[in-house]
């Protein structure tokens, strides 16, 4: 077994990989996803006495939004067959498995610690390249081959930095990659208000303190973080299995969840400036009333 002894923020992929693997153990899952089983009977982690006992309804709630970001990348790779996918924060994602059209070309950004043990428990091929660097500078974005198309995913990331780093890396890729994707998912302003104030997750894990949180009348707001974001646009989570699979893809349409809710967000990028034209100024931000 391979002993996994990760700790604060980059500990959540492991409460994440064990949510997502319990769903994915059930017979009637709504996320296949075998390796993700394996990688948790092979990881040498008191996973229960550490991060809490599994309540089945986070569990698929989690899959369902590994669902959604699955159908994103599966639609990019549609139209862009060899296309650069980037994947932010990746952690102990099996997302790759899951897509992979034998012609993607995967890069995977994280922390150095949480890469070390991917590399550990995950084969990695040919078509897949790690990058041991934090995601809120811009050195990961050299030698990205874009010429194919490029897909950016942050899943379950940018609530964890400061509302103005994650304006800036939705900036840096808005300028880094013309005509490209970013997909990202945020919780609301009350959840980041909970975290910061040390509640306890649903089966009693201590959450670590998600700084931004964003709720979806201010979602049109991400246009001003930089003049080549041309489409804001809400995924909503597939249906599933349930009370909670019913509720998933409705969630945006009731009033008591559609103001208050986690989201998955979609931008597009346009193309960048023709030789010789000068690009448009910045947008100015909205300011920042999150205290």
């Amino acid at each position: 077994m391979t002993q996994a002894d990760l700790t604060g923020v980059p500990e959540t992929a492991l409460w994440t990989l064990h949510h997502r693997a319990a769903e994915a153990a059930r017979p009637d899952t709504v996320l296949p996803d075998p390796r993700a089983v394996r990688l948790v009977a092979e990881l040498d982690f008191p996973f229960r006495e550490r991060l809490g006992a599994v309540r089945p309804w986070v569990a698929q709630a989690i899959a369902l939004r590994a669902l959604g970001f699955d159908r994103v990348v599966r639609d990019f790779l549609a139209t862009h067959p060899d296309g650069t996918v980037i994947a932010l924060g990746e952690g102990l994602e099996t997302q790759f498995w899951r897509v992979d059209n034998g012609r993607v070309r995967w890069v995977g950004v994280d922390l150095a610690a949480p890469l070390v043990l991917r590399e550990r428990v995950l084969p990695h091929g040919p078509r897949q390249r790690l990058i041991a660097c934090d995601v809120r500078a811009t050195a990961w974005m050299a030698d990205i081959d874009a010429s194919r198309g490029v897909l950016v995913t942050a899943q379950g990331l940018l609530m964890y930095l400061q509302r103005a780093q994650a304006t800036r890396l939705l900036a840096a890729c808005a300028a880094a990659f013309p005509g490209g994707t970013m997909v990202f998912d945020t919780v609301s302003r009350r959840f980041s208000a909970r975290t910061r104030a040390g509640a306890k997750g649903p089966g009693g894990h201590r959450l670590p303190a998600m700084s931004w949180g964003m709720d979806a009348h201010e979602r049109d707001l991400l246009r001003t973080a930089h003049p080549a974001i041309t489409e804001v646009a809400d995924v909503p989570l597939p249906a599933g299995r349930g009370l909670v699979g019913y509720l998933a893809p409705r969630a945006g349409t009731l009033p008591l969840l559609r103001g208050d809710r986690p989201l998955i967000t979609r931008l597009r990028f346009g193309p960048g400036p023709r030789p010789g034209e000068t690009p448009p100024p910045a947008r100015r931000s909205a300011p920042d009333t999150h205290r």
